[in-house]
């Protein structure tokens, strides 16, 4: 019985465990919990591909391309931006620019979703 593949990792056939990668030059690969051996062998010709969300790391000219139309209405709300909501998905809030550290470090943006009134906040 040979371990079970997932994307790049390979997992005890026994056991479920995630195993640990073959020491230099071993020719197995021993289970921490089971003591299941498998062969160094089948971590041969494994491709490793990672993809991360193109949120997941914006980019200060991201962060200019972003729409912003300032709307006064029902007090000072904010200026209008496209913002994806983390809790909803609503691709539109309303931001605020506070600077509550030390005036060297960045400014704080407060959000509010314009759909269900989520907030939430970034540090510059």
């Amino acid at each position: 019985m040979s371990a079970h593949k997932i994307g790049s990792l390979l997992f005890c056939p026994n056991c479920g465990t995630l195993l640990d990668l073959p020491k230099d030059g071993g020719s197995t690969v021993i289970c921490e919990q089971c003591q299941h051996v498998e062969p160094a062998s089948s971590y041969e010709n494994i491709v490793v591909t990672t993809r991360s969300h193109p949120d997941a790391f914006p980019s200060a000219l991201q962060q200019k391309r972003k729409t912003q139309t300032k709307r006064h209405e029902k007090g000072d709300q904010g200026t209008l931006v496209s913002e994806k909501c983390p809790s909803c998905g609503h691709l539109e809030a309303f931001s605020k620019e506070r600077q509550l550290r030390s005036a060297d470090e960045g400014s704080t943006i407060f959000y509010t979703c314009t759909s269900c009134k989520h907030g939430w906040r970034v540090n510059n």
